[in-house]
């Protein structure tokens, strides 16, 4: 863990936007991480979202978030949760522009976070509030700059309330666990990477992924004012 700590901490090197750091993340994940038993990719889809504020969204994905919205009015500081980079096993897996349902996401409230199980348990997994997701205070922040969160896990996917698309998704991919990480960037927006495995892993394993958060933190935060390629 402590080498691959270290690459992901110097994964951008170069790099011109966070989406670029977030592809590469992504794929270093997907293609390292191995089931020691069988040899094969641990992973079936990893996944690298980012909340943003709905007016610094493109069209394209202002119209998604728009979208989803339901009885809410559309207030340009709205935030959204914003898939920034994936990799899987399916070619539609691989480019943001393709996902069907998790382009931008809006969290206008907290309401509306808590009818979304899997975003309101990784917040609060993290150790996050759903209230400083979406209304950050960087006053509040200033002290969580070294901060290390906790894990967002879910031990047993299949059946579990926390995943959605169980028919569509967890059972016909051999879902077994979900793994994520993430933490607080400077603005107050929040960063995370979401691992859906094919593999069960435990609480324990889990908690060695713990300290990724503060190496993928240092990888993206040049890029917080140049998000998008």
């Amino acid at each position: 863990m402590t080498e691959c700590g270290k690459i992901l901490r110097n994964i951008g090197k170069g790099a011109k936007n966070m989406e670029e750091v977030a592809n590469r993340i992504v794929y270093y994940l997907y293609n390292n991480l191995i089931d020691g038993e069988s040899g094969n990719r641990a992973s079936s889809l990893v996944r690298f979202f980012k909340t943003h504020t709905y007016e610094k969204l493109d069209d394209e994905l202002q119209n998604f978030s728009r979208s989803m919205l339901r009885d809410y009015p559309v207030l340009p500081d709205m935030k959204c949760l914003t898939l920034l980079a994936t990799a899987g096993e399916n070619p539609e897996w691989n480019s943001r522009k393709t996902s069907k349902g998790h382009k931008a996401i809006p969290l206008p409230s907290e309401q509306a976070v808590h009818r979304i199980p899997m975003i309101r348990t990784l917040i609060i997994q993290l150790g996050l509030s759903i209230s400083m997701v979406i209304k950050p205070d960087p006053k509040l922040l200033l002290d969580t700059g070294q901060k290390t969160y906790n894990v967002f896990h879910v031990s047993k996917a299949p059946g579990s309330p926390h995943i959605p698309a169980q028919k569509e998704f967890v059972i016909p991919c051999g879902i077994k666990s979900v793994l994520g990480f993430g933490g607080t960037l400077p603005s107050g927006d929040i960063f995370a990477v979401i691992m859906f495995l094919k593999i069960p892993v435990s609480k324990e394993i889990a908690n060695f992924f713990k300290t990724l958060s503060l190496n993928i933190k240092i990888a993206v935060l040049p890029f917080e004012n140049a998000v998008f390629a």
